[in-house]
């Protein structure tokens, strides 16, 4: 048999790129990746010399990974592209290769593979004596058929253009559940006014919320053939974007015929027309006259154009439309997919479906067993797609919780709940494919839809049990923090004079607080700062604290700024405890703060008063001992005959008081004497057991806690007796003293105590250092000898 040389090197050029590029993701996933070339995102220019394969493709995987590497990201996982995906990747090279080929050769090999594939399609979905036409753009088949449409029903649309359309203007219904901007992207490629698209409503009181209303569709129409226009086509769903449910396709078929109007159909669940049980519902998607399928998406496959099936018996109108080509090499986008049909087998594709239906039916069974789950499926037998979220119920909640104020903004606080549940699950299990949709009716769901990303992700029963878990675990701690958020409400609002409560809706914990400055007479700029400085080093100090719970500044792009976010948090937690500990660490701040700020006035004060002391007693000590004392060898002579004892006094400032003492009573009773200080006793109510984490409540009787309570206050006792004993080996410290690193811990102390146990700086002011003048030796002799 021959081989043809070229194309059994075009197999393996593929190859070989696909295996570099391979190579230099794992060497990027590992960390053992060796930089042999530069990388830069200024172009440049041509070099003059060619390079080889090799080095090219390296300079591809370069630009491929050179964001995640400048901007130090984790690597992203690219899809799985395995064997059957290189099938697909070699359908483009082998494209590119046949078009060069021959006009009669190319001719004949784009009709087979194109026929091949349509019959393939139509057999393998169901749909009998239909045409296909590949696009990139899914949404392009839906303009083409829109086109054929416009020119059957037109007559003169082909001489006369949109001039006929002024006579009768064409209408285009679509579900209120379409994807977003659909219509919008019809009258904008066919050119044609908004007024030529109405949007259906769905069922508000009968059937599925996401469900076309066919008796409005039916008056809807009669009314705009009253009004002189023509209804042309009509956009149905098979598998809505968010929720998956299928319209009505066999009553909505049933009430175009009598209109001649086109009907549409577009949707995920047309993937199951290839299983071996499909539905009635589903199977009336068969007799459109039109639907796009997506397989590439369904199979896993990369780079597969989207197919629309059609059905027309004039060939001139679908070469008028666009939907078919009389150039041979359009026909070749349908080559990937010939090649991938081949490569998976009928056996292959019903499997991948199959699995993916199967993933879904998985998750809704065990969804079913867990408390405050709520799931919105239209077909609970056969939907591939799983719609479920968290709604805890009123009489769910916490016994340590309030009910009465659950309902205060209920719809936006559990949006904002589900919406951080699925992209907690989505971070947790990326393989699952979950992700957040917003419904009008239902908020934000986290939708599981292994037909659009099972066979990308390689998602498996495992990854389901996982999701499950995880969900599980998510679950009673949303629940707690549900039913505490109203007691984290009462209780900020009751320390409403040092802290404000903040209604963040779009923050999923227990709430936010912002501590205001109690300070009066302050502006409104110097205010601002010192909120802002107080808030964020009480964030600093929660943040350190030995608990579970999270403290943050909150969302990323919120309108609240200096508050304190908290978290989510379990049943166990002591919301009343956690107010208190906020406002009171945030006071201590505060006062350590302003002391802080008064030392430096208080000291400046200190020294002042200091120096005009000392001025004064250097007079008093002149005006005492004369004129000649003070000539220098006069004064020798005179102190050596008659001494004098000094009458000035030293004196000592006290930091913490801001005044100056005489350091008479130091040096008579060698002891610091120290201001009497009242010892705050520490809260009963905050010692905690031993294991028991901060913030949680005690689970304790009432005879381990007064135990605890009187073991906490000999403990106590013993210090004190320590600390005075240790007074008269140290006696230049004060007997109630603390040491230095007391001033560093005011979330440990209340104001009144970090105050009180400030270091006494004392300054030793002695008569010699009063004076320049150097006393005699003979004067120092005397006093050794006294």
């Amino acid at each position: 048999m021959m081989v043809d040389f070229t194309l059994a090197q075009v197999g393996k050029n593929l190859s070989e790129a696909m295996r570099l590029l391979g190579d230099g993701q794992r060497e990027l996933e590992t960390g053992t990746e060796i930089r042999r070339f530069s990388r830069t995102s200024i172009p440049g220019p041509l070099q003059g010399d060619g390079q080889d394969v090799a080095t090219i493709l390296h300079i591809v995987h370069n630009l491929l990974h050179e964001e995640e590497e400048n901007e130090d990201k984790p690597c992203r996982q690219m899809q799985n592209v395995g064997e059957q995906g290189h099938i697909a990747l070699l359908g483009h090279s082998l494209a590119a290769y046949i078009s060069v080929l021959d006009r009669e050769r190319l001719r004949k090999l784009t009709t087979r593979i194109l026929s091949d594939t349509t019959l393939w399609l139509c057999r393998l979905f169901r749909y009998e004596n239909g045409s296909a036409c590949f696009h990139e753009d899914d949404r392009d088949g839906l303009v083409k058929v829109c086109r054929l449409v416009i020119n059957d029903r037109y007559e003169e649309y082909a001489s006369e253009g949109y001039a006929v359309l002024n006579s009768k203007q064409p209408v285009i219904y679509q579900s209120a559940s379409c994807r977003p901007g659909l219509g919008q992207h019809l009258c904008s490629q066919l050119g044609l006014p908004l007024s030529s698209l109405c949007t259906v409503p769905c069922n508000t009181v009968f059937g599925s919320q996401h469900q076309m209303d066919v008796a409005l569709l039916d008056k809807l129409i009669k009314e705009d053939i009253d009004a002189g226009k023509l209804p042309l086509l009509l956009i149905a769903n098979a598998g809505t974007p968010g929720a998956g449910h299928t319209d009505k396709l066999g009553r909505l078929k049933d009430l175009c015929d009598p209109y001649n109007m086109w009907l549409h159909v577009e949707g995920v669940n047309l993937a199951t027309l290839a299983l071996g049980q499909v539905t009635s519902a589903l199977m009336a998607a068969t007799r459109s006259d039109s639907m796009t399928l997506t397989p590439g998406q369904w199979l896993g496959l990369p780079a597969i154009s989207a197919i629309t099936l059609y059905r027309h018996e004039d060939p001139a109108l679908s070469l008028a439309a666009g939907l078919t080509s009389s150039q041979p090499v359009e026909k070749l986008r349908a080559l990937p997919l010939w090649l991938s049909l081949q490569y998976l087998g009928h056996n292959g594709i019903v499997q991948k479906i199959k699995h993916a239906t199967t993933l879904s039916q998985q998750l809704l069974q065990k969804l079913k067993s867990l408390a405050s789950i709520k799931t919105s499926v239209e077909d609970e037998n056969n939907s591939p797609v799983v719609l479920f979220k968290f709604s805890q119920e009123m009489s769910a909640a916490s016994s340590g919780g309030s009910v009465e104020g659950y309902c205060v903004g209920e719809k936006e606080v559990l949006d904002t709940f589900n919406r951080w549940l699925g992209e907690q699950l989505a971070q947790l299990v990326p393989t699952s494919g979950v992700d957040v949709v917003e419904l009008d009716d239902e908020g934000f769901c986290i939708r599981f839809s292994p037909l659009l990303t099972a066979a990308v992700l390689g998602t498996q029963q495992e990854d389901v049990e996982e999701l499950v878990e995880k969900l599980t675990e998510l679950v009673p701690v949303m629940s707690s923090t549900m039913s505490l958020r109203q007691d984290f409400r009462e209780e900020s609002h009751r320390h409403s004079a040092s802290l404000t409560y903040v209604e963040e809706i779009s923050w999923p914990g227990l709430g936010a607080v912002r501590y205001e400055p109690q300070a009066e007479r302050m502006d409104e700029s110097r205010r601002k700062q010192e909120l802002e400085k107080i808030n964020s080093e009480l964030l600093k100090k929660l943040q350190d604290l030995d608990t579970d719970i999270i403290f943050s500044t909150g969302p990323e792009f919120g309108a609240e700024e200096d508050c304190i976010f908290v978290g989510m948090v379990t049943e166990d937690v002591d919301v009343s405890e956690l107010v208190d500990t906020i406002a009171a660490l945030g006071r201590d701040i505060e006062e350590s703060g302003r002391l802080l700020e008064n030392m430096t006035e208080v000291v400046r004060k200190g020294i002042l008063e200091a120096e005009l002391q000392l001025i004064k007693a250097n007079e008093e000590k002149l005006m005492e001992e004369g004129m000649l004392r003070q000539l220098p060898l006069v004064g020798s002579v005179l102190n050596w005959f008659s001494p004098v004892g000094s009458s000035i006094q030293g004196r000592t400032f006290n930091l913490a008081a801001g005044s100056l003492d005489s350091t008479e009573m130091t040096y008579s009773t060698m002891a610091q004497a120290d201001r009497p200080s009242q010892q705050d006793t520490p809260n009963s109510s905050s010692k905690k057991m031993p294991g028991q984490r901060l913030f949680q409540r005690s689970g304790v009787s009432s005879d381990s806690l007064s135990e605890t309570s009187s073991i906490g206050q000999s403990d106590e006792k013993a210090q004190e007796d320590n600390t005075t004993a240790s007074s008269s080996i140290h006696p230049t410290f004060s007997a109630h003293e603390p040491e230095m690193d007391s001033l560093h811990t005011a979330s440990d102390a209340s104001p009144e105590k970090v105050q009180e146990s400030c270091v006494h700086m004392h300054t030793h002011v002695e008569p010699g250092e009063a004076s320049e003048e150097r006393q005699p030796d003979g004067q120092e002799e005397e006093r050794s000898r006294r």
